[in-house]
């Protein structure tokens, strides 16, 4: 058998063979006489089958069995000759050609290698950076917002004017056209004001009413409005308040330390600052690092780390930026490209920047977290999808499956690596304010 192999860069090669037809019937003879010591063939007992029989029943699932085990000799002695080795190989081998002619068969293998990156010193690359200060008054505020959370309503003996935030208790009638119309009237209704829960304009005009009021109050119901009997028209409300409702001040102190900080015996005032300056800081940390660091510093290494990209990784990456594109064209838009190859083409050239791009990315971010001792096991994005779901309000167990069974486990666990190991280096870099 003629093997010729050709190592085209750091991650790709490929692997190219005569097969003669004289290789495919020795195959096809040790298959067969394998085959026949365990084969059931009516009129024959088990192990005493002939190998004849054997071909007979078998015939042309014996020539690609045959076939299929040359084109493993054909890698196996081709990667050999590369001195490359089964665990640098990514996906499965492409066969690119496999041409029968009378008396041989000519093939073409393209193995993709993962690719060879020296990072050197990589964290020179990184800038220095200042901690987020946190101001005592950002801490004050932050403070009296969980207070007031927490604080109850109280109602409003003074005589004064209802004020954002309020909770008004109302009474109203809506009507168009001088008609009430279905769901526009109640009673005892509590507002609370500045919450948009009503038709835009109607808290508005009910801030500044006082307790006994009676007012009338225009709006407009939105065009989108849900009910259609009701959308873009013009409405009539006759609102009258019956009582106001505020939040009663809470007293910032160390009482209000040992409620927010349960379980903590010498919780105080100053530990509730300290507790409250660090989850600020981890917020503007974190939005720091999703909304400019991360992002710029990928992109430094992107530009940085020159190394050979295997080339099916780079087209299947493009054939998914092709197929989401396709999911937002019309059907005339696909049937356009289905008719024009040369124009299907163009659009595909169009993500191929991107493509190497992101490709090149995923291999930087798994070479990192290589020299980072970085990992992510499936039991931490079970966790992290179990989490996220609860929040929505989702079965954990079903959003993990649906997640499994699409194939996306991967992709998460490779973000969070990415998250994780940029996190990692960025945390080496900051300066205490």
């Amino acid at each position: 058998m003629e093997i010729k192999s050709n190592k085209i860069n750091s991650a790709n090669a490929e692997i190219t063979a005569v097969i003669s037809k004289g290789i495919i019937e020795e195959n096809v003879e040790k298959i067969a006489q394998k085959l026949a010591r365990s084969a059931k063939i009516d009129g024959f007992r088990k192990g005493k089958v002939p190998v004849s029989a054997v071909k007979k029943q078998y015939g042309e699932r014996l020539v690609q069995d045959a076939e299929a085990e040359a084109l493993r000799e054909v890698l196996n002695r081709g990667l050999s000759e590369m001195g490359i080795a089964n665990d640098a190989i990514i996906g499965e081998p492409a066969i690119t050609n496999f041409n029968k002619n009378e008396g041989n068969i000519e093939v073409s293998v393209k193995v993709a290698m993962r690719p060879e990156i020296v990072l050197g010193d990589y964290a020179s690359l990184v800038q220095e950076f200042d901690k987020p200060a946190i101001s005592d008054e950002v801490i004050d505020t932050r403070i009296k917002e969980l207070a007031n959370a927490q604080a109850a309503y109280v109602t409003v003996e003074e005589d004064r004017a209802l004020v954002s935030g309020d909770t008004a208790l109302i009474d109203f009638e809506g009507s168009i056209d001088g008609e009430l119309f279905q769901g526009g009237s109640a009673k005892d209704f509590s507002l609370r004001l500045g919450s948009g829960q009503f038709i835009p304009g109607f808290e508005d005009q009910v801030i500044g009413m006082k307790k006994g009021e009676e007012k009338v109050v225009k709006v407009t119901f939105p065009e989108n409005y849900g009910a259609a009997s009701l959308a873009g028209k013009d409405a009539e409300f006759k609102v009258t308040v019956k009582a106001i409702q505020a939040k009663e001040e809470v007293a910032i102190d160390d009482e209000l330390a040992k409620k927010m900080l349960p379980g903590q015996e010498d919780a105080d005032l100053a530990k509730l600052r300290e507790q409250v300056k660090i989850q600020i800081e981890n917020e503007e940390l974190s939005k720091l690092y999703n909304d400019e660091l991360k992002p710029a510093l990928l992109e430094t290494f992107v530009g940085a780390f020159n190394f050979d990209l295997p080339e099916f990784v780079v087209e299947q990456e493009i054939d998914m930026a092709l197929n989401n594109k396709a999911r937002t064209m019309s059907e005339d838009e696909i049937k356009e490209l289905r008719e024009d190859e040369a124009k299907l083409k163009e659009l595909r050239e169009t993500f191929r920047d991107d493509a190497v791009r992101s490709v090149k990315a995923t291999f930087i971010i798994d070479s990192l977290a290589q020299a980072e001792g970085v990992k992510v096991a499936e039991q931490e994005v079970m966790q992290t999808i179990y989490f996220e779901a609860m929040q929505m309000g989702q079965d954990p167990m079903a959003a993990y499956e649906n997640y499994k069974k699409a194939g996306y486990i991967p992709a998460i666990q490779m973000a969070m690596v990415e998250d994780k190991v940029l996190s990692q280096i960025l945390n080496s870099k900051m300066k205490e304010a």
